[in-house]
């Protein structure tokens, strides 16, 4: 069963994303779907982009015009309607890839982003080899495995484009010496992560074993500050995954930020981390 609840910009804009995808499926243009709806072109525009909420009657009307199937139209009337006080869940595979794709909207407006990563390399600095080889135990079919590679590693636009956002990158000292996908995989991506340290706008930190407890132990998280709008605040595990966006909850996760960078390494000390432990798988060949 697919499960939402609200995340305020970040779910408008997937509402309209959704909206314009099936619009262009079914060959309509915005135009088309104006007329029909009684509204001006310019309303459909708002809508598709989540710049302005869309109303439940509005997106049903909008679905039946261009013909959706019926388990969008639920879907998407239900994702409509959903209280905007509560963060958003998507619970199963399906709501997952469509949180998955407005975090990626959410990341490409992006002027700073925190990723707190005490067990994997963060996904926006993951090697295609490292994020391949975790989809494969992940057990991700082969058939989908190229295409789901491609969107991990397009999100390295946010931090490589003309204007970047600014990454702080909190990972935990015990993925760097996992085996994820085996020695070359893992001396390849600790090689990509000392070239991320050395841009500009990456704050890489590795976070040692011995701090003792801290607020990253309880799982990753993304915090994401877009050019226009409230910060929000993505969080996942294995079956479902959340979007925070009321105030308190962004605070409390923007504290827990700061309590990590407390028992942090200094950037250059974690530099020096990551080429202690590329010497040591070297020094195994």
């Amino acid at each position: 069963m697919l499960r939402y609840m609200s995340g305020n910009l970040a779910k408008a804009r997937q509402i309209g994303a959704e909206l314009r995808k099936l619009r262009v499926e079914a060959g309509f243009t915005g135009t088309d779907v104006a007329e029909a709806l009684g509204v001006q072109p310019s309303t459909i525009t708002r809508w598709e982009k989540g710049e302005r909420k869309q109303q439940p009657e509005d997106v049903k009307r909008y679905l039946l015009f261009v013909k959706a199937p019926e388990h969008m139209v639920a879907e998407l009337v239900e994702l409509a309607e959903a209280d905007d006080t509560s963060p958003w869940l998507a619970v199963g595979l399906p709501g997952q890839r469509r949180q998955l794709d407005a975090l990626l909207k959410v990341e490409a407006t992006a002027t700073s982003i925190t990723a707190v990563s005490p067990l994997l390399v963060p996904g926006l600095l993951q090697t295609g080899e490292y994020a391949r080889a975790i989809m494969r135990k992940g057990k991700v079919p082969e058939r989908e495995l190229h295409t789901r590679v491609a969107v991990r590693i397009g999100r390295r636009d946010a931090i490589t484009r003309s204007k970047p956002a600014h990454l702080t990158a909190l990972i935990g000292e015990m993925v760097l010496t996992q085996n994820i996908g085996g020695r070359e995989v893992m001396l390849g991506q600790l090689r990509s992560l000392l070239d991320a340290a050395k841009m500009p706008n990456v704050d890489l930190r590795i976070v040692p074993n011995h701090t003792g407890w801290h607020p990253g132990l309880e799982g990753p998280f993304v915090l994401v500050q877009p050019e226009a709008g409230d910060p929000v605040v993505h969080a996942e595990n294995r079956r479902s995954a959340l979007f925070f966006h009321e105030s308190e909850d962004v605070a409390a996760y923007t504290e827990a930020v700061e309590a990590v960078l407390e028992v942090a390494m200094r950037p250059a000390e974690s530099a020096g981390r990551i080429e202690e432990i590329i010497d040591g798988l070297e020094s195994t060949k």
